[in-house]
């Protein structure tokens, strides 16, 4: 035998509840099984109790005794032979092996608390398989069909109206014709022939008592079959849901199979003989065992194919056992059977249990109780079919607690099954849902990779172009600036190519250059500024930073400074006409601020509004912008120019 991961006993940590949560449940199903017991208790005894129609004084008598006749008697033969018995009458020990119909007699008197104008009904609680009945040799009753296949009627009270016309005030004479099968030939002692005692009386209690019968008998148990069938047909659909939990399916098969079996207590009139029943109703109550057994394996986790073979060759061997047997060994055979299975669920019951006890204690205590009731019940009815004693619902009529309580059994084995599964789905939804978020978390995650790597690589091949780009400027045209410098004879031009050697240096090192320290690009600036302002007669006046700084300028940053602070001089020096020049340099809130001043005549009115058309404002701004900064110009005649740049660091 090994575990499967089918049952719930295999079921992974996060299917079980919160331990509080399970005790909760644990309680809510022991109260359900307490309530179903105590129904149980409350309808035997309600049964158990004197009806109202049977107190004394109000007119129902109770004849226990009556006459036996000759099984050839027509009705119409003197009186002889007869022999007086006892009722109830069980045909398995006043005649064990009769099988055909048997004529009672009783004589009885008008009731007398009944007035002419009250109905007086005959009430025979059980006559089994069927019965007619005769008032002073009139037929006034009959339960269905007397010859082969006999109505089936063991469940059935029957309450028979006695005509007044035909009722004297005394000796009036009964004669009903039971017709039965022998023990020996049916395969449940509640379908051996007999005869119940009977009460005449007024028709008022003894409706009610025969209702009463009634109920419990066969209207209880169909009810209970619906119920129970609706039930298979659910697990049915929760097995084809989830196909993993075969146990599922297994109580489908049970319920169903125990709803067609119960359909033999209030089908009546068959097409076919009650042998034949009697062999299909074995052969499902084999069925019944093994899908029990199989429903009791799977959901504790387990399987084991040696049991699964033994259950198909039982499943064979009982219906041919039956056959060799015969039909006079009926009762026998079967009974050897329900002895086996009997023992074959205990086993199977403990092993559940047992396994439970170990793997899902919170489990264990329902179906302990469950388990434990069914086997009373089992117990119970397999000593009545021996005739050791026999607790019946009502007592006097031969119907088993079994199938009574069989209704809340399934029951409560079903709700638990439900919640479970409907816990097991809100468990999967929301494993479903994480599963999801987690699906969506890692998309995004892989997206952002994903841009990561190509802007990466992009960035490597810009570098590798870059580099390629400032080698080949710094190669040839380098080298013939360079040479121009050396070997020009005018100074004009030698100037110019200087000053284009050294932007295309600038360029070069923006290209490939590494990031720079902020107080080197700063002293850098100004030494530039000073000489070129001072060159120009105009005089610098220059605030450093203030504190010592590590912040570090990317290459193409200094290179866009550098520039801007370049065409900033070029404007002071051949436009302002400036005498004085103020720069200030701070680092505030995570920027570089560098403001350039002058004290120059300011940018004509003309021009106002076309700052970005010339004065190379536009590519200060626009360099400015390249490096998400900002460049303003402030400017008015007689007020000078100032040049704010705030670049992020």
């Amino acid at each position: 035998m090994r575990p499967i991961a089918a049952g719930p006993a295999a079921q992974s940590a996060p299917m079980r509840a919160p331990a509080f949560d399970a005790e909760r449940r644990v309680q809510i199903v022991a109260l359900a099984v307490a309530l179903c017991a105590a129904l149980i208790c409350a309808a035997l005894a309600a049964v158990a109790l004197p009806l109202p129609g049977s107190a004394p004084g109000d007119g129902v008598r109770t004849l226990g005794w009556a006459y036996v006749l000759d099984p050839g008697w027509d009705g119409e033969a003197a009186e002889q032979g007869l022999r007086p018995i006892a009722l109830p009458d069980d045909w398995a020990n006043t005649r064990p092996h009769y099988e055909g119909s048997v004529w009672y007699r009783v004589r009885f008197d008008r009731p007398p608390v009944a007035e002419r104008s009250d109905i007086v009904s005959l009430y025979i609680e059980r006559a089994c398989s069927n019965v007619e009945v005769f008032l002073n040799e009139r037929m006034i009753y009959s339960g269905g069909r007397m010859t082969n296949p006999v109505t089936a009627g063991c469940r059935y009270p029957h309450l028979v109206t006695l005509p007044a016309p035909l009722l004297l005030p005394s000796g009036n004479v009964l004669d009903l014709r039971v017709h039965g099968d022998p023990l020996q030939h049916v395969a449940s002692r509640e379908f051996a022939a007999g005869l119940s005692a009977l009460k005449v009386g007024p028709q008022g209690p003894l409706a009610e008592e025969a209702s009463r019968r009634l109920f419990w008998s066969v209207t209880w148990v169909q009810i209970g079959a619906g119920g129970i069938a609706l039930m298979g047909m659910l697990m049915f659909a929760l097995a084809w849901y989830n196909r993993t939990e075969v146990y599922f399916g297994y109580f489908g098969g049970l319920c169903l199979t125990w709803a067609v079996l119960t359909s033999r207590i209030w089908m009546r009139d068959l097409p076919w003989e009650h042998a034949v029943t009697d062999y299909v109703y074995c052969i499902g109550v084999a069925t019944l065992v093994g899908l029990a057994v199989q429903f009791l394996l799977s959901y504790a986790g387990l399987r084991s194919r040696a049991i699964e073979s033994a259950l198909v060759v039982q499943w064979l061997l009982m219906p041919l056992s039956l056959m060799l047997g015969g039909e006079t060994r009926l009762f026998a055979v079967a009974n050897a059977w329900y002895v086996v299975f009997a023992a074959e669920i205990v086993a199977i019951g403990a092993l559940y249990l047992g396994v439970t006890w170990r793997q899902r204690r919170h489990d264990f205590w329902p179906m302990a109780a469950v388990l434990g009731l069914a086997g009373a019940l089992m117990i119970q009815e397999i000593a009545s079919q021996s005739d050791f004693f026999a607790v019946t619902l009502p007592i006097e009529a031969g119907s088993p607690a079994l199938s009574a309580a069989a209704p809340l059994l399934f029951g409560v084995v079903g709700w638990r099954l439900f919640t479970m599964f409907a816990r097991a789905l809100r468990t999967s939804e929301a494993a479903r849902q994480t599963l999801a978020r987690r699906v969506r978390e890692l998309t995004t995650e892989f997206e952002g990779n994903f841009s990561q790597l190509a802007e990466l690589r992009v960035e490597q091949v810009t570098e590798k172009e870059r580099k390629r780009i400032a080698a080949d400027l710094h190669d040839d045209l380098g080298a013939k600036l360079l040479t121009i410098v050396h070997t020009s004879n005018d100074d004009r031009i030698s100037a110019l190519a200087r000053e284009a050697l050294e932007d295309m240096r600038l360029s070069v090192k923006g290209l490939i250059g590494k990031p720079m320290r902020l107080a080197d690009a700063v002293a850098d600036w100004r030494a530039e500024t000073v000489a070129r302002l001072g060159q120009a007669k105009i005089e610098v006046e220059w605030e450093n930073l203030t504190q010592e700084t590590d912040h570090l300028l990317p290459s193409r940053g200094f290179v866009q400074t550098t520039r801007i602070v370049r065409e900033a001089v070029s404007n002071i020096v051949k436009h302002s006409e400036a005498t004085k020049c103020t720069v200030r340099c701070r680092i505030a809130e995570g920027h570089f601020e560098l403001t350039i001043q002058d004290n120059g005549r300011g940018i004509p009115l003309e021009l106002d509004g076309k700052l970005d058309r010339g004065l190379g404002m536009s590519s200060m701004k626009r360099r400015a912008k390249q490096m998400r900064g900002q460049c303003l110009v402030q400017s008015g005649p007689g007020y000078g120019t100032v040049i704010a740049l705030t670049v992020p660091l």
